[in-house]
């Protein structure tokens, strides 16, 4: 068995040391990059009454189901973001999220959900363009003008969207939408974060350009000229095609 392991090491010395030395590279470089986002981000905080107050919620989208439910991951950051704002703590509710055709529509789902909950309609604003992490914040700062938020999104998300926040320009502290034991998604979703900390700081040190567009002062504006459009009629559920 031992001879069977080593035979590249015999048989080709010089390419396997490239790839010895390649892969530890690559280890390392992807666990050093971890340690700096997991370091480099703000502090959060799962209680709402411990949320230190902020102009606006800023709610990264997640899974719409085919049905038009929000995934209970989503779901989870919208109660939270509701809770936030029912406590006074923020102003407004950004919910920034994938709408990148008419058949799926992730920030009109939070913002109908957030609305049920007795949130203020004019207070609710929606980026259709937060097509990832990266870009909702850089959207929020430069299109919505945010310059102090709290970020609600899971544990395993939450210190690289304050990395990203802060690169980004703004203030943002935490607030985690753990309400639930998340099992194997969780799980799935925390290894995933593993390359995606490493994607955040290409992203940052790139600057890789996020979806431009018409300025929405959150400050000053109403958050219903930021809903866009109705879709079209006979648009699916997970379009969000309700009033």
């Amino acid at each position: 068995m031992r001879r069977v392991v080593t035979y590249p090491l015999r048989r080709w010395p010089r390419l396997s040391r490239l790839v010895l030395i390649g892969g530890t590279g690559l280890v390392l470089f992807i666990a050093a990059a971890n340690i700096y986002v997991l370091h480099s981000g703000g502090e959060a905080t799962s209680v709402v009454a411990e949320a230190p107050r902020a102009e606006v919620a800023v709610v990264p989208g997640a899974l719409v189901e085919p049905d038009g439910d929000m995934s209970t991951m989503l779901a989870a950051r919208v109660e939270q973001a509701s809770r936030l704002w029912h406590a006074d703590k923020v102003e407004k509710v950004l919910v920034s999220g994938d709408h990148g055709s008419w058949k799926y529509d992730e920030p009109d789902t939070m913002r109908k959900a957030l609305i049920e909950d007795g949130v203020d309609p004019r207070d609710v604003f929606e980026d259709h363009a937060g097509f990832d992490t990266w870009a909702t914040m850089v959207r929020a700062r430069e299109i919505f003008g945010v310059r102090s938020a709290v970020v609600v999104t899971q544990g395993f998300h939450m210190p690289r969207a304050l990395y990203l926040a802060e690169a980004a320009g703004i203030e943002a502290t935490g607030l985690t939408a753990d309400l639930q034991e998340w099992g194997a998604q969780g799980r799935k979703s925390a290894v995933r974060e593993v390359l995606s900390r490493v994607k955040a700081i290409a992203d940052v040190n790139l600057d890789s350009p996020a979806l431009a567009g018409p300025e929405i002062p959150i400050a000053t504006s109403d958050g219903r000229e930021s809903w866009g459009p109705a879709p079209p009629s006979g648009t699916p559920p997970a379009g969000s095609p309700q009033e």
